[in-house]
Order: structure tokens, then sequence, then C-alpha cells
């Protein structure tokens, strides 16, 4: 019984994390006292967009991700625009270590170099933040800011990156504008 959920153990685990792969977690804030039916138009914000600490070619995926977000809500691009948007960027590597063997003196822990199985599994990920933030131009006060949290690959396939990278900008924008201006 114990071999077979040690060897089920790992395989469990793997199945949670690369479920949790693929979702984004989503939160939004806003100001209160913005009128949100008043934005109509947009650009991007490039001295908040130059800060943001990616690639290049990411940040131009990401901005046309945006605008093609925005553009389906019905926004325009323009030279004076309601909106600025900018954006930012957090990562953190998150290692975890399972434990999933025993050891010990017959009891299934403890220590023994006589006696016992201990094994450990080592994997790592990332966590990536993207906060979009939507400017008022006309105050230049920031009147709404999402963020998406998810795990994301170090994969050389550009696809698979445009695609994850469409899947954040998107579970992002879903919050935008506040329910209570839809």
């Amino acid at each position: 019984m114990k071999k077979l959920i040690q060897k089920t153990l790992p395989f469990l685990a793997l199945l949670i994390i690369i479920s949790s792969c693929s979702s984004v977690q989503v939160a939004s804030d806003y100001d209160k006292n913005a009128d949100f039916n008043n934005y109509k138009t947009f650009a991007f914000f490039k001295t908040g967009i130059d800060k943001a600490e990616i690639s290049d070619l990411d940040k131009r995926r990401i901005l046309r991700a945006i605008e093609a977000e925005l553009i389906a809500k019905g926004f325009t691009k323009s030279e004076k625009p309601d909106l600025l948007v900018s954006i930012f960027t957090k990562e953190r590597q998150e290692v975890n270590v399972w434990n999933n063997g025993y050891g010990g003196f017959g009891y299934g822990w403890g220590w023994s170099p006589f006696y016992g199985n201990l094994n450990h599994n080592v994997t790592s990920s990332i966590q990536g933040s993207l906060y979009i933030d939507l400017i008022d131009a006309k105050k230049k006060e920031l009147v709404w800011q999402g963020k998406g949290s998810g795990y994301l690959s170090r994969t050389s396939n550009v696809d698979k990156k445009e695609a994850r990278i469409k899947e954040f900008v998107s579970e992002i924008m879903m919050e935008y504008p506040p329910e209570w201006k839809k």
C-alpha cells in the first residue's frame, strides 16, 4: 500500500501543477469617482511601458494583445486619448521540494543510513504578474488597474508564448469596465 501511494503521489502532484498552470488569477481595482462611460479612446503611455522589465518582444506582444482587447470593447486608438495604457510586470521563481519516501527504523519516518528509501523531487516554476494600468489622460490619475497572475513557461516556442500572453491580457481585460458601469 505504501509503495502504491509513493508511486502515485508524484503523479498527482504533477497533475495538480499542470492543471494550475493554465489558469490566470485576476484582480482589479478602480476609482469609484471615474465615469468609465466617458472613455472612448486610448494611447500607450510610453514612459510607463519603458520601465517594464521584460524583453521588447514580449512588451510588443502584450501591447498588441491589449490593443486588440480595447478595440473589441469599442475603443479607438488616438493621438488625443481619453485613457493612457501602461503596464508593469513582476516575476518570482518558486522551488518545490517533495519528500516522497520513507526511512528510519521501520516506522515510516526518521533517518537511518541502513534502512529505508528517501526520495526527493525538486520542481521549479516561474510565477508571473502582469499589471495593466488605465490612466485618465486629462487628470493624469490612475482610474483602473487589472492584475493577472499565473505560471509562465520558459519556452522558446513563440506561438505558445504569444498564446499565454493573450490569455493573461484577455483574462485581465474581462474585468474592464468595472461591473457596475457596464
